[in-house]
């Protein structure tokens, strides 16, 4: 767009004529105005109907565009094109007419024709970088409605994106008031690079883990992580140049920065809730005094209640309660439908501890969701509580106060 202004004004420049063509029909147009309007006034009005007419030209024109877009099958163009980047759009043509045309209006003028130019050419950067801007935040828009690039931490990028094309407005327009070369500008800069890397550290260190997150695919947005060092342990809500947000479960937000998910570790759940399958890994304390060898008629009444396997089955001849309660219970949740019997399980001794002998429960639910899970894994712990005594077997306990009657 600017290299289209530019070229606009050095034609106008190269065929002076044109120029004089205008004012001379303005001057005609104008000569019969009481009191002989002055020249200059006239042309400063001309130009202004002229800036206000190429606006709504322009408008007229991005509304065609509107329109096409609304009809084209696809929705790409009816995220980016939008009202917000139309409007901004429109605001450069009565610019554009005022730059190239008003500095003339007043030849014997040099400051004010100065003063005109810089205002309007800082004008147009900064419409300019806005209209970039909106665009950028369209095309963030686009990203985020489709599936395929939604869990990408993409945010950040465009937030970088943004603040480059921000800084390069700033330099442009500080060039533009100053009347220095934009050069010039990156020079003086550069000498203070060191302070600017103390100033904006969290905005590109926060760049580059951004780019290290999405590129190596560790951090999704919807992702459930667990984050020990900031205490967050929740669902990925966000993800900017700077911050990471996170609802924890309790609903509070916890902000982490980007830089030290990658510097530090984390746990992240997705890849489970993706597989369908979560882990149940729950250890119950048997008293080892319990334990000890059942009698054929205790064996023979678990048999027929179903505990044991028929005699016509294959099976050991170990008549120790513990080690048929831990046959009994992987049998059982062998058999348990919501138990993914295509992944590890099983159930083993650990080693003893003060507290009695740990039995532990390993294996996985098909089921994911938070809430399902702990009723599940709680039915199942509830069936080994309460079928442990069918066995003759106790479960440890610190004393509780309470006096049983004889």
């Amino acid at each position: 767009m600017l290299t289209l202004r530019y070229n606009l004004k050095d034609m106008i420049e190269q065929n002076p004529g044109i120029l004089h063509t205008v004012r001379d029909f303005i001057s005609h147009l104008f000569s019969l105005a009481p009191g002989g309007m002055p020249m200059t006034i006239i042309m400063a009005l001309a130009t202004i109907l002229c800036a206000i007419a190429g606006y709504y030209v322009t408008i007229f024109i991005l509304r065609v565009v509107a329109i096409i877009v609304e009809t084209t099958e696809t929705d790409w163009d009816d995220d980016l094109i939008n009202a917000p980047l139309l409007k901004a759009l429109s605001q450069l043509a009565p610019a554009w007419i005022i730059d190239l045309l008003l500095p003339d209006c007043f030849p014997s003028s040099g400051l004010l024709a100065s003063v005109i130019h810089i205002i309007t050419a800082f004008y147009i950067i900064w419409v300019t970088v806005y209209a970039i801007n909106t665009f950028l935040d369209n095309l963030l828009y686009a990203f985020s409605r489709r599936d395929k690039f939604m869990p990408y931490a993409v945010k950040g990028i465009f937030q970088m994106g943004k603040l480059i094309f921000i800084g390069m407005g700033v330099i442009i327009g500080i060039s533009i008031l100053v009347g220095k070369s934009p050069v010039a500008i990156l020079t003086a800069l550069g000498a203070s690079a060191a302070i600017l890397m103390l100033v904006f550290k969290d905005t590109i260190m926060g760049l580059v883990a951004s780019v290290q997150l999405t590129a190596n695919k560790m951090l999704r947005k919807g992702d459930w992580v667990i984050v020990p060092k900031h205490g967050a342990n929740g669902e990925v809500i966000d993800i900017t140049l700077t911050t990471i947000k996170i609802r924890n479960w309790d609903n509070s937000i916890t902000t982490v920065p980007p830089y030290s998910l990658v510097a530090e570790s984390f746990q992240n759940y997705q890849a489970m809730r993706e597989s369908g399958a979560r882990r149940v890994a729950r250890s119950v304390f048997i008293d080892i005094t319990s334990v000890g060898q059942l009698n054929d008629e205790k064996i023979e009444e678990l048999r027929i209640d179903g505990k044991l396997p028929p005699l016509s089955e294959k099976t050991h001849q170990s008549n120790i309660n513990l080690t048929l309660y831990r046959d009994y219970l992987e049998r059982w949740i062998e058999g348990h439908p919501n138990v993914r019997t295509d992944l590890l399980y099983m159930v083993r001794q650990l080693d003893p501890t003060p507290s009695g002998l740990p039995l532990e429960l390993y294996f996985f639910l098909g089921v994911t969701e938070w809430k399902r899970f702990e009723h599940l894994q709680s039915s199942i712990l509830d069936h080994v509580y309460a079928t442990a005594p069918l066995f003759g077997l106790r479960f440890f306990q610190t004393p509780t106060g309470r006096i049983e009657s004889n």
